[in-house]
């Protein structure tokens, strides 16, 4: 059962124009009873495509792990999703949580886009 600051292997299919695709790690920002209830999880897809170094809302979290070793991953806080992780078939991801701090900035960058309050 996903809970915030979980980070979850997320597929992505179907996707249309500039929208990732495939599995994704993906930061969970709902908490565990709206995921229960729900089978949505709402929250921001993560990649280590390099070009968003340069993207000031794409928040660096640290080295990833697997197989990209040796880059960064990047939170992108400019496109929250909600996916039914039940049917899209969500893992748990080798990295587990995120710590307080970097969830708190993720959803800092967020709120500067939607200046929900």
């Amino acid at each position: 059962m996903p809970d915030r600051q979980d980070v979850i292997w997320i597929d992505c299919n179907p996707q249309a124009g500039r929208e990732m695709r495939e599995p994704h790690p993906f930061l969970v920002l709902s908490d565990r009873a709206f995921n229960a209830r729900t089978s949505l999880v709402l929250g921001l897809p993560m990649t280590t495509a390099a070009y968003n170094a340069d993207n000031p809302f794409a928040l660096p979290v640290g080295e990833a792990s697997g197989r990209r070793r040796r880059a960064t991953s990047y939170v992108l806080c400019h496109q929250p999703k909600s996916f039914d992780w039940r049917a899209r078939g969500a893992r748990p991801h080798p990295v587990g949580r995120l710590p307080d701090a970097l969830v708190a900035e993720a959803c800092a960058v967020l709120n500067q886009i939607l200046r929900l309050g």
